[in-house]
């Protein structure tokens, strides 16, 4: 399995996917004629504008996607694609559209028989076993809290340690918290703005110049940076 696994599409000061296109150029290789690109979790704007927005990066690394919303048979879209993007937005409203045409099962499989594939945001959060570390509202509901399970992990993207002047709420540490307290035997990654996850079979990586905050039910939380190895995420057994 190859995965690339995004926090963030955009760095502040930035333009889009600016600090992640030559990683991205880098981990597809050679150009693929076929990358599929899923835009189900943009809710405010179109799939067409999401799809263009994508392109415009995708064009100047000597790449380009398709969105999977052109096709009659999104499934068999899929089944022939020779690399799967996903965009961020909403999770819940991109699980919802992947259970509703029935692609879960199928990108699994594409994926774990070598199908690049390359999530940020909400497209990171479904490469989890659910989608139960999101930050994202519930604003539609999917049949299942069940992803893709291509990581035997949990990803919160966007992590923030900050805590606003005269804010009383939850930090996401505390969120973060509440989750391994009733799923005890699952590792969070807290994958913070500007970092990615790459898998290449049963390696795994971080990239960027910040570090992961590790969470696990009855552990301190551990700062992880480039430097470390992350492939103890990678040895829990995972579901066939």
């Amino acid at each position: 399995m190859r995965l690339l696994l995004i926090s963030n599409s955009t760095n502040p000061g930035e333009s889009y996917l600016a600090y992640a296109k030559n990683q991205i150029k880098d981990f597809l290789r050679e150009k693929k004629q076929k990358a599929i690109f899923i835009p189900y979790a943009a809710v405010t704007f179109s799939f067409d504008e999401y799809e263009k927005k994508v392109n415009s990066v995708f064009d100047e690394i000597g790449h380009h996607i398709i969105g999977i919303h052109r096709f009659a048979n999104p499934k068999e879209a899929i089944e022939n694609a020779d690399a799967i993007v996903v965009g961020g937005g909403n999770t819940w409203h991109l699980v919802k559209m992947l259970q509703d045409n029935k692609l879960m099962g199928t990108i699994r499989k594409k994926v774990k028989e070598g199908t690049p594939y390359i999530g940020w945001s909400a497209g990171a959060n479904i490469a989890c076993p659910t989608l139960k570390t999101t930050n994202d509202m519930p604003i539609v509901e999917p049949a299942k809290f069940k992803t893709l399970n291509l990581v035997p992990f949990q990803i919160n993207p966007h992590y923030t340690d900050e805590h606003p002047t005269n804010f009383g709420g939850e930090t996401r540490e505390v969120r973060i918290n509440e989750f391994i307290e009733v799923n005890r035997n699952v590792f969070v990654v807290g994958l913070r703005e500007g970092t990615m996850l790459q898998r290449d079979e049963n390696n795994l990586t971080l990239i960027g110049n910040r570090k992961a905050r590790i969470f696990k039910h009855g552990e301190t939380p551990r700062e992880l940076s480039q430097e470390d190895d992350f492939g103890f995420l990678l040895s829990e057994v995972e579901s066939q």
